[in-house]
């Protein structure tokens, strides 16, 4: 889970800790260039927090999910995929 937030500036990093991953904490890190604005940098920051998909890994976390259950889940989506993609046709 997200423990906190750590910014230093000016010149070094914006750090966050991710979540747990193989039993490894993995952080998102954003060097802050020589005269960069504190948006831009945090505007690169939101970015990569979106991109690594870090608010659905918690969402996930929150409750076990059995394997049967994310396998189902799978197909349903598969199946509607399918169904979507001939109605288009």
């Amino acid at each position: 889970m997200i423990a906190g937030k750590w910014i230093r500036f000016p010149g070094n990093l914006i750090q966050t800790p991710i979540i747990f991953y193989q039993n490894k904490l993995l952080m998102l890190i954003i060097d802050v260039k020589e005269n960069e604005s504190i948006d831009r940098a945090l505007k690169r920051y939101k970015r990569k927090h979106r991109d690594a998909k870090v608010m659905q890994q918690i969402r996930q976390k929150q409750h076990y999910t059995k394997p049967s259950i994310e396998r189902r889940k799978q197909v349903l989506k598969a199946v509607y995929k399918l169904k979507k993609q001939q109605q288009a046709e």
